[in-house]
């Protein structure tokens, strides 16, 4: 297979690794957004978050909480961003699940997860409601 990510998991490219168990690995983004920005993978490969059985989700969120914990203790930021982009529309550029930890201090220049887009659309929550009972 011919994923970067899978790669990485395989030890065929080298990585900065944060944490490593037998289901994740969680390394340095190469392109950080802040100091300690670090990407967790499933070391099984998975397109889209759908694509996940419980038991996969079940290992890979306890990777990303281990993980979370690391780096607060290592780096101790004011706050955290985690993050996913799921499938090309959603941001993802690496087509194998991840999961983004983005450590933030005050006055970083970051915003929010409503800061990534705003819809100029009128959305009727109420009826947008409806389509889920």
């Amino acid at each position: 297979m011919d994923c970067l990510f899978c790669k990485i998991a395989n030890k065929e490219i080298p990585n900065y690794t944060v944490y490593e168990d037998d289901y994740v690995l969680a390394f340095l983004d190469i392109h950080p957004c802040t100091k300690g920005h670090t990407v967790i993978i499933p070391k099984k490969h998975f397109t889209s978050l759908l694509e996940m059985e419980r038991a996969d989700w079940q290992n890979t969120l306890e990777g990303v909480r281990l993980t979370m914990e690391k780096v607060q203790r290592v780096l101790n930021p004011e706050g955290l961003n985690i993050a996913i982009n799921e499938r090309p529309a959603g941001g993802q550029v690496v087509p194998h699940v991840h999961w983004h930890i983005i450590p933030r201090w005050t006055d970083d220049g970051g915003g929010s997860i409503h800061s990534i887009i705003r819809t100029k659309e009128n959305i009727d929550v109420k009826s947008l409601a409806e389509l889920f009972n």
